[in-house]
């Protein structure tokens, strides 16, 4: 599919740019950056709101040398899905996220990812996978806070289109961002992480999870409550 715009990330709202436009190279930078920062950049500004199991991170520096951007390679949700790509499986991973703030301009990813394949295949990494989520999402006000992504960065770039991930039902928070079954897992078992995804929930009214509480009955009472159901047909799966 080729869109006339694209997509932007500022606090979590999204906005477009002309795709007519070019970045200028020597105005921008790209280097390999810790985790720390770009967790912060990519929890503050992504729809989502969360961050992947990073394994590299690289951020997209402008010339006064802000922080405008940040790529995130990390491990996918579903392990299997590297199985696409020959090779071993410690130089493969997942692009698990892509962030740019509204002022790069319109092929910048394209530009940002070229420069973090580069920066990979000196590493030795021989391939990666990502998936864009067509699905839109709308608040409980009924206000647009994701469109869809199509992956149109990803076909400027040559990827590999594979078809689409299974369908599944996914849980819409009362704001339009997703409830991850993950997170919903961690919970239940209180897996490391567990407070930070019991967290979500009670962000959106749910009470405390207490220490001693029977941590599987809370997550069916609260989701029965803050989440609504939604029947998503399945990401877009790309290849490098």
């Amino acid at each position: 599919m080729i869109v006339g715009v694209v997509q932007r990330w500022k606090e979590k709202r999204g906005t477009y740019r002309p795709a007519g436009e070019t970045i200028v190279a020597r105005d921008w930078e790209v280097a390999r950056i810790e985790k720390a920062p770009s967790r912060a950049f990519v929890v503050q500004h992504h729809y989502s709101g969360s961050f992947p199991a990073a394994r590299r991170c690289f951020g997209l520096f402008d010339k006064a040398g802000a922080l405008s951007g940040v790529a995130v390679f990390s491990e996918p949700a579903q392990p299997r899905s590297l199985d696409v790509i020959p090779g071993d499986r410690e130089t493969k991973a997942e692009l698990g996220r892509l962030v740019l703030l509204d002022e790069v301009p319109a092929n910048g990813e394209s530009w940002f990812l070229a420069r973090c394949f580069e920066l990979l295949r000196g590493e030795g990494w021989t391939g990666l996978v990502s998936f864009s989520d067509p699905v839109p999402r709308h608040s409980l006000d009924g206000n647009v806070t994701f469109s869809g992504h199509y992956g149109c960065c990803y076909q400027a770039l040559n990827a590999t289109y594979l078809g689409r991930s299974s369908p599944r039902l996914a849980k819409l928070l009362p704001d339009g961002s997703v409830f991850h079954e993950r997170a919903a897992a961690k919970i239940r078992k209180r897996e490391r992480g567990w407070r930070y995804a019991s967290a979500v929930l009670e962000s959106h009214g749910a009470e405390p999870l207490l220490e001693h509480e029977n941590a599987a009955a809370w997550l069916h009472r609260w989701t029965a409550k803050l989440t609504r159901p939604l029947r998503h047909g399945g990401n877009l799966k790309y290849c490098w």
